[in-house]
Order: C-alpha cells, then structure tokens, then sequence
C-alpha cells in the first residue's frame, strides 16, 4: 500500500484573476477585489483523478479547509494528522502539516498518530508529499522535507499565479496518472519569485531547495527567462492588428508580447495583462473583470508560451480567465528559439471543456509572416 499526504493551502493563487500576479501579503486585497478561492477546485480535480485510478492507497491530510473535507468528498476515508488553529491559515500551517506527515506511525487499530513508534513494525511517514499551492507552498514543503531530514518525494497540484519550479503536474487531473504510473523520482530545483519585484516588472527567481519529484512526462520542466529576437514578429503582429478596425486586442504578459505592444506605441505591463483597440489604450495591468467588460464584437487575445514549459494559458496569465478565452480569437506567437524548446504547447485554464477545444494543432506564428503548426497537448 503506498500512503501519500495531500495538503491544501486554500489561499494559492487568488491573486492571479484580479490582476494582482500573486497573494503573497496580498490576500485582503485579493479579497476586497472579488477573488474567489482557486484552490479547492483544483484539489478537487486532483483528488478525483486519484480516486477514479482506485489506487491501493492511504491518504493522508490535515483538518480544514486545508484538505480534510475535499478528500472525502473524492469518496476517501482519511487520516487526518493535524488541524490548523484558524480558518486564516498561513506557511506555517503548511509546514506543520508536512511535519506531521513526515513523523506518522500507524496505531494498531488502524487510526494513526503522528507520534513517534519504536516498534520498528512499520517505517512510517509517507511515501509522496502532494500539496496543492504555488511556488511558495512548493517552498515550504520542500524546505520542511528538508529540515525533517528526509527524502520524501513531493508532487505539486499547479494552483498558484507563477509556478516556476519543477516540482508540479502540468495539470490537476495528471496527478492520479504521475502517483499510480511513476516508478523512479529525480532531484528537482523550487524556485520563487520575489513577488514586489515582479508585480513592478522584474523577475527575480530565488533557489529555495532541491527536492526529489515523481519522473513522469506530465511533470512540467522549470521556466526559461530567455528569448530570441522578436522585432519582426512583433511588427508583423502590430501591422495587422493596426489594421483590424474594431477589433479589440488583448495582449498578454512576458518579453515577446511586450514587444508587440512597444510596436503598438506603448509601455505595457510587462508581467500584466493590457487591452488595446484602434490606438487606444482601454485597460491597463488588468483583472479578468476588467478585461472581460472592455471586450468588444470581436477579440483577439495575443499570448506567449512561457519558456520550457509551453503554456498558453494557466500560468502567470490567469486574468485570462474562460470567460474572457471564450469570448476571443487565440492568436500565439513565439520566436523560433522559444518554441525549438518547448516540443509541444500546454493549457490549463481551470475549465476542462474549454482545455478540450483549445487542444489540436495549432498555428504559432514566430516571423513578420511565417508560422508552425504546434500541437496544444
């Protein structure tokens, strides 16, 4: 029987929809802005995908809202190791839980403790770490594995804004496929971002540790910050686009699409998501509401693939919310460096039918007129 423990920090990624790139310290004014919590439906997601593989499994987790009641939702009867002291839950938290996974003994009826066992009948702890979160999260499990002295394994289920580190499924309902199928793990780097600096614009990636991760294809790689050069991609994208009278353009983070937005004739957010229609500026460093309410008859949004790992929509982009994709015309572009990187192209917006219609081949263009079919994985 293989025995994994599934935490949730509730609070990932609510900054992302409401434009603020992440809820480190902002958790209020993600609040206050209308977020909604985005973690427990990718718990969900994940846990469902473990129950319907009817895996040989012990699973356990930590009091409310950090995972107790969404495992059993998944029809899952856990051990549950630890509660927090508040529904306002924080890093510490997290780490407590790890903690507790890590020093659990099996009592003999069955219903486990996280007390120390001599008898040497069973190892104890778990044998893989899932937690549900950000880069931070991934932060504070990793470090807590580490000051535990151990070397359990650990999967990331992708809730926060960032994801930069290497220790996460490409997408929630992976994470039943990587805990039943994988067979070896290997040493992964996590990574986080200062996030003051990236909500200016700057990207300052920060190695927090080094950690043993489940060795599957549907774990995603860490980000790469470099580019090529993109000057005539993006003033073939901007010659169009000045040229489509009417049509409402919504162009995304990152360096490519930066450029395409100089060549419109402004300073974009780099990190954030503007709109643009008939030389006007309509919305800066947006949310998805406000994204969404300057939409027009006809949108297009412009999207990069982060580097390395091929995503479109789903990381560091989440203002692009479904409601806004599906409103819109998708148009990808990339410099030819980029995509000899990435093999194929990723999705995941929280709303698995429209994944569904977002996969296929697909054309990315990387010159002033030349485009590549990619496959959206």
């Amino acid at each position: 029987m293989q025995r994994i423990g599934f935490v949730v920090n509730p609070i990932a990624g609510m900054g992302g929809r409401v434009g603020l790139k992440g809820t480190d310290g902002k958790v209020e004014e993600a609040r206050e802005r209308g977020a909604e919590p985005r973690a427990p439906d990718r718990a969900r997601e994940a846990l469902a995908s473990i129950a319907e593989r009817a895996l040989d499994l012990e699973v356990l987790t930590y009091g409310d809202p950090m995972g107790a009641s969404l495992v059993r939702e998944a029809r899952v009867d856990p051990v549950v190791v630890g509660r927090p002291e508040s529904d306002r839950t924080g890093a510490e938290d997290t780490r407590a839980a790890v903690r507790a996974f890590l020093s659990y003994r099996p009592d003999g009826d069955g219903s486990g403790t996280s007390d120390s066992d001599e008898s040497g009948a069973d190892a104890g702890g778990v044998d893989l770490v899932v937690f549900v979160g950000g880069d931070g999260t991934a932060a504070d499990v990793a470090e807590t594995v580490a000051a535990e002295g151990g070397e359990t394994p650990i999967l990331g289920v992708p809730a926060g804004v960032k994801i930069y580190s290497s220790v996460f499924a490409v997408r929630p309902d992976a994470v039943g496929r990587i805990v039943a199928d994988h067979e070896r793990v290997e040493a992964r780097e996590v990574n986080d971002v200062d996030e003051d600096s990236y909500r200016e614009g700057e990207v300052h990636t920060e190695l927090k540790a080094v950690v043993d991760v489940p060795v599957a294809d549907e774990v995603q790689a860490s980000k790469q910050l470099g580019g090529g050069s993109v000057e005539a991609l993006a003033a073939g994208v901007a010659e169009d686009a000045r040229s489509d009278l009417g049509a409402t353009y919504v162009l995304g983070p990152g360096s490519t699409v930066g450029e395409i937005k100089r060549e419109l004739g402004f300073e974009g957010s780099p990190l954030g998501v503007d709109v643009w229609r008939d030389g006007e500026v309509l919305v800066r460093d947006g949310g998805a509401a406000e994204i969404e309410a300057a939409l027009g008859d006809r949108n297009v949004i412009v999207v990069s693939p982060i580097g390395g790992q091929g995503f479109v929509f789903g990381r560091g982009n989440q203002q692009l919310s479904p409601a806004v994709i599906s409103r819109s015309e998708v148009a990808v572009v990339a410099s030819k460096p980029k995509l000899d990187t990435i093999g194929e192209l990723r999705v995941d917006t929280g709303d698995p039918d429209l994944d569904e219609r977002l996969r296929g081949w697909r054309k990315v263009r990387v010159g002033r007129f030349e485009h590549r079919l990619v496959r959206v994985a």
